[in-house]
Order: C-alpha cells, then structure tokens, then sequence
C-alpha cells in the first residue's frame, strides 16, 4: 500500500536563507541561487546529498533542469509552474504533498534574480513583456498594463466600499516602519501618508510609493521529511496546511474586482491546517502594491469584505500591532527582485524560529509567534497560494 495511504510523512521547513539583496551589481542570477542554497542547506545542518527535490522558476530555457545542473543536483522530483508571484507557494504545496507522500525526502526551493541591476547595466531596457498571443491579445493593443489592471481594481474597491487612498498608504507606511527595524531591507527612512499621497502618480490611484520597489536578491527554503528533523540544526516549522487557487488571466473574465483568489486558497489552507484566521500570530501576504495587501487581508479572512481600509488603519499592521504583516517590510519597502513569494516563506519562518532581529513579533506574554500565513498573489490577482505553518 502507497505511503500516503498508510500514513503521510509531516513535512518541516528545516533550512532557509537569503542571499545577497538589495543593490547586487556582480553575481549572476545563477550565482544568487547557488549562494541561497549553499546557505539554506548550511542552515539546516543537512548534507546536499539528502536534497533529492527541486522547485524552481523564473531562470533559464529549460527551468529547472539548468538551475540543477548550476547546483550540481540530480532530482527526482521537480516543479517549474510559473503562475507569477504565487509560484513559490504554489510549489511549496506541491514539494509538500511530494514529501508527504513519499515522492521525495528533500526538496529545494531556490529564486535568484537581478532585475535591478539589469537595467543598470542595460542588459534589460523595458519591463518583460507577457506577449499578445492568447487571450492577452484582447489587452494589449489598448495599452492595458500590469501595473494599470491592479490600479483599475483598487479603484472599484474604492467605489464599492468607500475605501480612501489614504487607507491605501497606510499599508505603505506600516511596511515602511517595519522595515525600519529590518537590516536587510532596501529602504528604511519613514514616511508618511502625506509622503505616499503626494509622489508621482504611476497609475491612478497608485503614486509611486504605492508600489513595490526593484532589487536584486534571492533566497532559498528546504522542506524535509520528518524522519530528518531530528539531523536538522534548528527546530522544525511545519507546513500545516496549503492552498492554491487559479481566478482568470483575461480582466473581462474577473467575476468582481474587489475578491483575489486568496478567498480560495486561504479558505483551503485554513481548513486543511485545522485553524481559523484569528488563530494566526503574522502574516507575509505579496504586496507588489498596496491595495494587494489590503484586498488579501479580507480574502484570508482577517477582515469583512469592505472593511479593509479601515482594518489596515490605526498600526494594526505594525510589529507591536494587532496582526503584524509583512514584517520585514515587504515588497514596498525590503525587497522585492521579481516573484517575491519565496521570500514571504523565509520570513514566516525566520519569525515563528525567534530569529528575526530587530524586527522580532512577540506575543503578548513575550514569547515568539506560534503560527504564520504567507499568501502570495501571482500575475494581476490571476493566481494565488497559501501556505500556514506553525512551530
């Protein structure tokens, strides 16, 4: 009888890491993901031969196959879905089932990229273009822009719920505030709602501090069976419970505006963790811009649909606050080098092991979180991946 009929294997994230973030002008793309993974694999305690799993995406012709063979691995277990910045928890589920099921003992999930410093050096001079085959083609001839179809959606919430751009920018100077305390973040220097509202506008209603900022970085995690836990070098955090959840690509096929496909994959994830979202101590939700946030929130369940604006107020999503998000300062203010989903899983676990710095979330009685949610967006709201852990 298969493993997953007898008894499915607990799946632990055993290593984590960051490589080089920020401002990176010399490594390549593949010299991130090999410092990354050099790095997780040494913060596990584990050897590289136990590492038979590989989930990667975003690099090279033949994803995973040239990151593996940069690495010198040899998996037999792989996954490249690509559905934006919901890929990494999209394959964490994945890598999770694999070893649960017995498919694998180890896998690695490792992103590197360099999309600042490539158009620095002019090895990149324009945003990458999605293409105009496909349903894309009803869209692109019109100048409709990924940056213009996450404005067009704030703007309906706004007139649906009475949300404020002033709600709006506060999501951005929370991050702001937490990445003040985060060493590793970009940019750290506060702002205010009235930094936010006055920049350049970019896309109504989106000015420039509404929107994430362009690093290089990368970073890795390595899941793990739980007959290894007892090798590791750190205690477990385990993968509770997942969820995954693809909406539409084309905006005219998007029921409503106001709901991500974090409604599906929270409420999966949720459930299958066997925990309900005032349960949750931090969450790392994906915020290429604010609204993301905002929306996310009420799709996990944070919130009522509607009452975003006004649950994103008052420092609620502070290190001190309510429900601390985005502790590092997120993709508007720590880093944010392309599909930014991995980094949210670093940071949940750096968070529930105590080992977070400066900018640590405690608990009321002094003690560091016990359970943690990272969702990432992918696309614009196209796709979405939920991933709860828990120590």
């Amino acid at each position: 009888m298969p493993r997953s009929q007898r008894h499915p294997r607990k799946v632990a994230v055993v290593g984590i890491s960051l490589s080089a973030c920020g401002r990176v002008d010399g490594p390549t793309p593949y010299a991130l993901h090999a410092q990354a993974a050099r790095r997780a694999l040494a913060d596990s305690g584990l050897g590289r031969d136990v590492v038979d799993g590989l989930a990667s995406a975003g690099l090279g012709t033949l994803a995973p196959a040239e990151v593996a063979e940069y690495l010198g691995l040899r998996p037999r277990w792989v996954d490249s879905t690509a559905v934006g910045g919901a890929t990494w928890e999209v394959m964490a589920a994945h890598a999770a089932d694999a070893v649960a099921a017995g498919h694998a003992n180890a896998v690695l999930l490792v992103y590197g990229s360099t999309a600042r410093a490539d158009i620095r050096a002019g090895r990149r001079t324009s945003d990458l273009s999605f293409g105009a085959r496909g349903p894309l083609q009803f869209e692109v001839p019109y100048g409709h822009t990924l940056i213009a179809k996450y404005a067009m959606a704030a703007r309906r919430h706004m007139h649906e719920y009475g949300t404020t751009e002033e709600q709006l920018a506060e999501v951005a100077v929370q991050a702001r505030a937490n990445a003040s305390h985060n060493p590793d973040a970009m940019f750290r220097d506060p702002i205010t709602v009235d930094d936010v509202l006055s920049g350049p506008v970019i896309a109504d209603p989106f000015t420039k501090l509404h929107c994430c900022i362009r690093s290089d970085g990368g970073c890795a995690v390595l899941l793990a069976a739980e007959e290894y836990v007892p090798d590791t070098a750190k205690a477990p955090v385990w993968v509770l419970g997942t969820g995954e959840h693809v909406s539409h690509t084309t905006m005219s096929e998007w029921d409503d505006f106001t709901v991500s496909p974090a409604a599906v994959s929270g409420r999966l994830a949720f459930e299958r963790a066997g925990v309900r979202p005032g349960d949750i101590d931090i969450a790392e939700v994906y915020d290429a811009f604010t609204y993301m946030t905002l929306v996310t929130l009420e799709d996990l369940g944070f919130c009522a649909k509607g009452e975003g604006g006004e649950f994103v107020g008052k420092g609620r999503l502070g290190l001190k606050g309510e429900l601390p998000v985005n502790t590092d300062g997120g993709g508007l203010s720590a880093c944010h080098p392309g599909m930014r989903g991995l980094f949210l899983l670093v940071e949940a676990v750096r968070q529930l092991r105590g080992e977070a710095g400066g900018h640590q979330v405690r608990r009321a009685d002094g003690s560091v979180p016990e359970l943690a949610v990272a969702s990432g967006t992918g696309g614009w709201f196209c796709s979405s991946g939920t991933v709860v852990l828990g120590r």
